[in-house]
This record gives C-alpha cells, structure tokens and sequence, in this order.
C-alpha cells in the first residue's frame, strides 16, 4: 500500500487479493433486465477471488451458484449448503470484480417457509456480500415470496426448469418437460416469476421447445443451461466450462482442458523437489 500522498492506494502489482481496478462500470439490475433480446447476456459460475478477477471483463453476470457445494465442498448435491457459504463466496467474488453484476444463491431452506423467511436470508446476503441480486429456485407456489423481495427493494433472478435443490423430489437430474403436463406445467411456473417481478431467469434442463417458448412468454431476458441458443443469454458452472473435471452433463461444452493443465504442471513440480532442481538459483535469496 502507498502512502506517498493522502490518498492510499493498493499496490496491486504484488497483491493477490486485489485486482487491477478496470475502467468499466458495474452492470446494474436494471441493465440487464434491458437486453431482453438484444446481445445475448453472458453467465458464469465463480465462487473465488482469482476466478472473478479472470472472467469478469467478459461477463455481463456472475453467479456465485450454490453448485460450490459440489465443486469446492465435494458435497453429493446442493441441499447441504448453508447461508455461511454462500455469504463467504459472495463477498468474495464481489471483491475481485469491478464489471459483472454478482448474483448469489440463496441456499436450500433460507426462502421457502415464508416471504418474511426469505426477506431476513436475502438482504442479509446482500448486505454481507454487496452483490446486486439473490437467485432462487421454484415457480407459482413461490411467485409471491419474489413479489413480496422486489417490492421490498431486493432484485430477483428465478430458477426454473431442472432445479437442483428439489433433487429429492425429482429424483435425479434428468431433463425435464417431457411430459405434454410437465411442459405446461414449467412454462406457468416462468410467467408467474417474470410476472411477479423477477429480472432475469435461468432456465435449466428441459427440451429445447419448452425453453423457447418461455423466452417468447416472459418480459425478463432468459438464462439458458441446457436450454435452447434461443434464449436471452447462457450461464454454465466455469469449472465444466474449462475442462476442470472429466465428467459434466450433456449440456456443457468444454472451451478448455485446465484439468490436464493443471496436472501436468503438478507432476512437473513434484519431479522438480524430488530431483532438487527447484528451487533453484532464481528463488534464492543470497547475500548481497
């Protein structure tokens, strides 16, 4: 940190837990509702600093996704994470971006009993983070607990389709809407969250129709996974996306191989200490 004048500064050239402040704005809520079709809306999953700090000059949103439970906890499914993690990762992902807007999960039992419920878990993750808006999943039965959130001045994205937190219900993560009643059923659910005033919506893991239709039906842009190219932006968990892990749904398109990456500098490194060959002369320190 400089204190050659009054205003301090971070050196950020040798911080890890600061990024380089950018010129761009942050994408506000009202934004975002704006590109209902227009450019499609560009969505990740993050869940740290550093991973914030790569993607967010090329995203429009990120999501701090109750998926962490699996992808950083190695939790069997989501209903297992609780409001400490996701205001821990939310906060973080808010301190190592300057562009995106950050939406955080709310986790599994923190909305579902009351409006009121919900009202107490969302703005405290808003306050603990300083992300813009709460995500959370459900449809009709849940449309006026995301009325009751917006009116009171908490800006919602809704979940529908495939949603994780109810895979004790649905039994699995298979593809949903097959069903002529299932597909009537998901598509009530959007208009009922984009009517109650919801400014954006993922759509996860249905056929490709049903998703369409829905993205022609709601006033709010559409969040596909899973879904249709047709909808009014994407979003995948980045760890799927950059080939972290071999096995990822149907849906996901690896752009890269980190996995193998990141392997093989390990072993380069484990065959550098055993050989003795690091750290070498440019690590060391010698008198002067």
């Amino acid at each position: 940190m400089s204190t050659n004048s009054k205003t301090l500064t971070f050196d950020t050239s040798t911080s890890r837990a600061n990024p380089t402040p950018s010129p761009m704005k942050r994408l506000t809520v009202p934004r975002i509702r704006q590109q209902k079709g227009k450019e499609p809306l560009v969505m990740l999953t993050a869940y740290t600093v550093r991973m914030a700090q790569l993607m967010d000059p090329h995203c429009d949103m990120l999501l701090v996704g109750d998926s962490l439970g699996q992808v950083i906890y190695g939790l069997p499914h989501t209903v297992a994470v609780t409001m400490e993690m996701m205001a821990a990762h939310g906060a973080a992902v808010v301190r190592g971006s300057y562009h995106a807007a950050v939406i955080v999960d709310m986790p599994f039992g923190s909305y579902e009993a009351s409006a009121e419920q919900a009202f107490v878990n969302a703005s405290r993750l808003l306050k603990e983070t300083g992300a813009a808006a709460v995500k959370l999943e459900g449809g009709k039965v849940l449309a006026p607990t995301v009325e009751f959130l917006t009116s009171r001045g908490i800006p919602v994205m809704a979940h529908v389709g495939l949603t994780p937190q109810a895979v004790n219900i649905l039994g699995g993560y298979g593809v949903r809407g097959k069903s002529p009643e299932e597909a009537k059923s998901i598509v009530e659910d959007a208009i009922a969250m984009s009517d109650a005033g919801a400014f954006a919506m993922v759509i996860e893991g249905v056929l490709e129709h049903i998703a369409i239709e829905i993205t022609q039906k709601v006033a709010c842009p559409t969040i596909g996974i899973g879904a249709s190219a047709q909808c009014d932006g994407q979003v995948l968990v980045a760890e799927d996306m950059l080939g972290l892990f071999d096995r990822v749904p149907k849906f996901v398109k690896k752009f890269g191989n980190m996995g193998v990456s990141v392997e093989d500098a390990v072993r380069q490194y484990a065959a550098g200490v055993r050989d003795r060959s690091f750290p070498g002369p440019e690590q060391l320190y010698q008198p002067a």
